[in-house]
């Protein structure tokens, strides 16, 4: 199961944050869900991009599995439970950002910025709930423009 899904460029500015299970809030009670997420985006950008490029994109972090992929500037992340299958996931985010080139024709950090709420209805109808809705690229992208319509 998908934990969170994170967008981030190289400064660490994260562009999308799709949170599927609310983070662990610490035992001793001094922070929020919201501060806790922060905290949270903040180490992942630091592991992730930390991480020298001869090593896997796959990093155990707390009690869940950190897959990612880098795309030009942009860092896609996915926390998943620890049993769950990373090639498949670097697959997703793979698919994720096809979407995302084929919706905004050769897609760029300001697309996603200037239009975060139509990203965000690609991701919703590519996953809900924290699990992989459908696959087909085509399928989706007609639900979008469908959604587009009926606005």
């Amino acid at each position: 199961m998908i934990r969170f899904f994170l967008l981030q460029n190289r400064q660490g500015k994260t562009r999308l944050s799709k949170w599927y299970v609310p983070p662990p809030i610490p035992q001793n009670g001094t922070g929020t869900g919201e501060t806790e997420k922060l905290r949270i985006e903040a180490e992942v950008h630091r592991l992730v991009t930390a991480r020298d490029k001869k090593y896997t994109n796959f990093i155990e972090y707390n009690n869940y599995k950190l897959i990612y992929r880098r795309y030009a500037g942009l860092f896609f992340t996915i926390a998943v439970d620890l049993a769950d299958n990373e090639l498949s996931y670097l697959e997703t985010i793979h698919l994720f950002v096809e979407l995302l080139d084929s919706y905004f024709s050769n897609v760029c950090e300001l697309d996603i910025v200037f239009n975060f709420n139509k990203v965000y209805s690609i991701l919703d109808e590519y996953m809900l709930a924290g699990e992989i809705e459908e696959t087909s690229k085509r399928e989706i992208l007609d639900r979008v423009k469908l959604l587009e319509k009926i606005e």
